[in-house]
C-alpha cells in the first residue's frame, strides 16, 4: 500500500509500505476513503512535535486549532470561574499569564481533539447547519499527496481552507 512517510523535519515521501495487519486483539485495519491534512500534520513535518520521529510509526489524523495569540487573548477575556479550552498544537512555546488567571479560579483544559463535541458537529453537518462542502476548497487524489501537502502548507497563497484527498 502507499503511505506518506515522515523522515524527519521537512522530509516526507509518498512510499510503498507493507499492508497494515492486525497484530493485537484490539487492532483494527480500515480502508481510507477520504482524508484531509491538518495543521498538526504541518507542525509534525516541520519538526515541532518532538514525540514524532522518523521510523516511529505514528499515524496522525487530527483536526486541531491553536495559535499562541488566541490562548493569550482567551486568558485576558475569561471571567472568574470561567474555562479556557486550549485545543491544538502551537508549534512554538506559549506563555500563559498565570499571575493574571490563577486568582480567578479559571479552569484550563487541553487536548488535540475535543471528542465530546464531535457528535454535535456531525449532526450540524448532517442537518445542513454547517455547510461542510464549502470547507473543502481543494481536492487531490492519493497519488498527488505531496502536492496536497504543499498547497496546504502554503494555504494563504492558494486560498486553501481544507484540502480533501481521495483514492482517485
Amino acid at each position: 500500500m502507499k503511505a506518506l512517510v515522515y523522515h524527519g523535519p521537512n522530509s516526507k515521501a509518498w512510499e510503498d509500505v507493507p499492508d497494515a495487519t492486525v497484530q493485537d486483539p484490539t487492532d483494527v485495519v480500515v480502508r481510507v476513503d477520504t482524508t484531509t491534512i491538518c495543521g498538526t500534520d504541518l507542525h509534525i513535518l516541520q519538526g515541532d512535535v518532538p514525540a514524532v520521529t522518523d521510523g516511529l510509526g505514528v499515524d496522525v489524523a487530527i483536526e486541531a486549532v491553536g495559535y499562541p495569540e488566541t490562548l493569550r487573548t482567551a486568558a485576558s477575556l475569561v471571567r472568574p470561574g470561567g474555562t479556557i479550552a486550549n485545543v491544538g498544537v502551537h508549534g512554538t512555546p506559549v506563555e500563559l499569564p498565570m499571575q493574571d488567571v490563577w486568582i480567578s479560579n479559571v479552569t484550563l483544559t487541553m487536548g488535540l481533539v475535543d471528542t465530546v463535541s464531535i457528535p454535535t458537529l456531525l449532526k450540524m453537518v448532517a442537518s445542513g447547519r454547517i455547510p461542510a462542502e464549502k470547507m473543502g476548497t481543494h481536492s487531490f487524489t492519493f497519488d498527488r499527496m505531496d502536492e496536497a501537502y504543499d498547497v496546504f502548507a502554503n494555504a494563504a497563497a492558494h486560498q486553501a481552507l481544507k484540502v480533501v484527498i481521495t483514492p482517485g
